[in-house]
């Protein structure tokens, strides 16, 4: 049996936020499901054996212990906020402002009304923004309904 590297030694106040956790079932299941393991590692079981009583997979366990050690109790068992965004914006806010200013303002001469293609050319056409797809125009839009 190989020694493992990081070790879970909960203190008595831990384990009692860790057994309240699981037992009213406090928070989001993964939290439950954190819980769950950092007390059962710290009674010594395996991680294989943690891994088939909480149905997750070995990687789960070691990874929590790993973050337990390195990072501490409270950290592990919350979530881990995300750093940035996963795509950044494609507009900034006074590129937004002139296209819901253009949306706002009467379309051009032989339209109805203005489109989502029609506002997507016009705003490439007055170098608001190099290029733009009527998508992009319509999320920003959207957010302003």
């Amino acid at each position: 049996m190989s020694l493992k590297k990081f070790i879970v030694d909960l203190s008595e106040q831990e384990r009692q936020l860790c057994q309240e956790v699981v037992k009213k079932l406090k928070g989001t299941s993964q939290k439950v499901k954190r819980a769950n393991i950092l007390l059962k590692a710290d009674s010594g079981w395996s991680d294989a054996k943690i891994a088939e009583a909480l149905d997750c997979r070995t990687k789960t366990v070691e990874n929590v212990r790993k973050r337990f050690v390195e990072c501490g109790f409270q950290e592990t068992l919350e979530r881990k906020p995300r750093q940035s965004p996963p795509t950044a914006k494609l507009l900034d806010g006074e590129q937004e402002a002139k296209i819901i200013a253009m949306r706002l303002g009467d379309p051009p001469t032989g339209f109805g009304k203005w489109t989502l293609r029609l506002l997507a050319r016009k705003v490439v056409e007055l170098e608001i923004a190099p290029v733009v797809s009527y998508q992009t125009v319509r999320r920003t839009l959207k957010k302003t309904r």
